[in-house]
């Protein structure tokens, strides 16, 4: 199952919680099938006044866990990293890693905790960006249109998106 993951940091040390994230991911998938796309720097969005700017990019693996299975290993990813469980952090405060699944395949999966396609992925130019770069005709499930039409309709938006300068 191709499977697109939202990565993203906005605390600590930022690039390396990324690398870290990415060689976990790569662990993830099943052959050779791992797509990432550049890392963005972006300005936060709804989170606390004050919050550092994130560091986003997004993956594609090729995975048979199932999509509960992927969700909790993400989440215990995220734990062993340092982000505080749901019920003791702030709404939208910083984080040393946040994955999201965006997609499953094509599967539409409606669960109290587990929603895919992503519920804002269509509003969001930081996903939409770095998933241009890999996946720009794809189609997701529920939508009409490519990722890359997704895209430039939001270019309208005003939100600074800075690609970081490679090194």
């Amino acid at each position: 199952m191709k499977v697109g993951i939202g990565v993203g940091t906005n605390q600590g040390k930022r690039e390396e919680q990324i690398r870290e994230a990415l060689a976990f991911l790569k662990r993830l998938t099943e052959g050779e099938h791992f797509l990432c796309s550049s890392i963005w720097e972006t300005e936060p969005v709804d989170c606390p006044i004050g919050s550092q700017c994130f560091l986003n990019c997004v993956v594609e693996i090729d995975t048979s866990l199932s999509s509960r299975s992927l969700l909790q290993r993400l989440q215990d990813f995220e734990l062993s990293q340092g982000r505080l469980p749901l019920f003791e952090r702030e709404k939208n405060g910083p984080r040393p890693i946040d994955l999201d699944i965006l997609y499953y395949g094509s599967n539409i999966i409606v669960e109290p905790d587990l929603l895919i396609p992503h519920p804002r992925i269509s509003q969001r130019r930081f996903v939409l960006g770095p998933l241009a770069e890999i996946r720009p005709e794809l189609i997701l499930p529920g939508y009409s249109k490519t990722i890359k039409s997704l895209l430039h309709e939001l270019d309208k938006n005003n939100s600074r998106l800075d690609k970081t300068p490679e090194k």
